[in-house]
Order: structure tokens, then C-alpha cells, then sequence
């Protein structure tokens, strides 16, 4: 049993982590990082969820993503669809979704997942919930149709959450939860 201050080796101390992923610089790739800004402006996040933006730090999430028990990853996800579609990946599906389906930073992704398993601290649950991206090119402005399903991704954010048995509950308003204007989420124009 660990101390209060540091974990038990195995032990896990963050029951849930809500991770978005991708560059905010190429288009639609942002997202991920978007939408769970967007997810704590909206909503306030219950005890035992962390909710990051990684962006593109690939193995720098590593000491968060091990101590996890769940974790809810949130990016880009190329598939079959239209562009802005819903994308929904669980379990052993996810690595190799990651290795092939994201986009530029899919390496820091892959390896930040394969590091966890070598250390044999892999998350118990993981899901990769994403939107088809129209553009992966330079550029902060991400495509209509991206953009106009990013509330719905977030939605889907939050169930996912709540079917794990942490809901989240909606804020009175979006902006009890903007410090200003360097929000992230004003930022990213939300």
C-alpha cells in the first residue's frame, strides 16, 4: 500500500482520464485538444477524472496515461465517413488504431500506449473516441463540418464518462469557467 503522497508500485491513483490529442496548428488535427477544452467549459468534471489537453507530447503523458485505471483518448481519427463523422474504438482495437488511423503524431501516441504496456501499467478500459478530419494540412482554422460536430463529440465525451460512472454535470453557463481571454477554450474560438 502506497503513502499518501506517492502510489503503491502498480497502484493506480487516477481513476479516469479524459486525454485530447492532436496539433491545434494543422486544421482539423486540433480537435481532440479543442473538444476536451470545450468538454470543462461546458460541463464541470467530476472527482476521480483528469481531464488534459496532450496535444502532440506523445511519451511526455506517459506517468498520466499509467496511472489511470480508464482512459477516454480523444483525436482526429481517420476512417470511412464523411468528414466531421463519429468515430468510436474500445479495448485491443485502439493500438493499432493508433498506429495507423490518426494523424501526423500518431508515433507519440503509439508509443506513449506501447510504453504503458511495457511497464505493465496499460489502462484496464481504454476508448478512442475521434471525428473524421476533412484537413490535416497547416492552418488554425478547422474545417465546417469538423467544427460543427465538435459539440456532439463532446456530448459523446461526456456519456462515455458517465457509462464509466463518472458523469459530468452541465454548467449554468460556458462562461462560468472562462477566466478570460487567454482561455484556452477562447483561444481556440469556442
Amino acid at each position: 500500500m502506497g503513502s499518501d503522497l506517492e502510489p503503491a508500485e502498480g497502484e493506480k491513483t487516477t481513476p479516469l482520464l479524459v486525454l485530447g490529442l492532436g496539433n491545434v496548428l494543422l486544421g482539423d488535427d486540433g480537435l481532440g485538444a479543442v473538444a476536451v477544452h470545450l468538454l470543462t467549459r461546458r460541463y464541470q468534471v467530476p472527482d476521480g477524472v483528469t481531464v488534459l489537453d496532450g496535444g502532440t507530447l506523445g511519451l511526455a503523458l506517459l506517468p498520466y496515461l499509467e496511472d489511470a485505471e480508464a482512459v477516454i483518448l480523444v483525436d482526429a481519427i481517420r476512417a470511412d465517413g464523411p468528414p466531421g463523422g463519429f468515430v468510436r474504438i474500445t479495448g485491443e482495437e485502439v493500438a493499432p488504431a493508433v498506429s495507423t488511423r490518426l494523424s501526423p503524431h500518431q508515433i507519440g501516441v503509439a508509443d506513449l500506449l506501447d510504453g504503458a504496456r511495457w511497464h505493465h501499467r496499460y489502462p484496464q478500459r481504454l476508448v478512442l473516441l475521434g471525428l473524421v478530419p476533412a484537413r490535416l494540412e497547416l492552418g488554425v482554422k478547422r474545417s465546417p463540418a469538423v467544427e460543427a460536430a465538435i459539440p456532439e463529440l463532446v456530448e459523446r465525451v461526456g456519456g462515455e464518462a458517465g457509462a464509466l460512472g463518472f458523469p459530468f454535470t452541465r454548467r449554468a453557463s460556458d462562461a462560468s469557467a472562462s477566466p478570460g481571454p487567454l482561455d484556452p477554450a477562447a483561444v481556440y474560438g469556442l
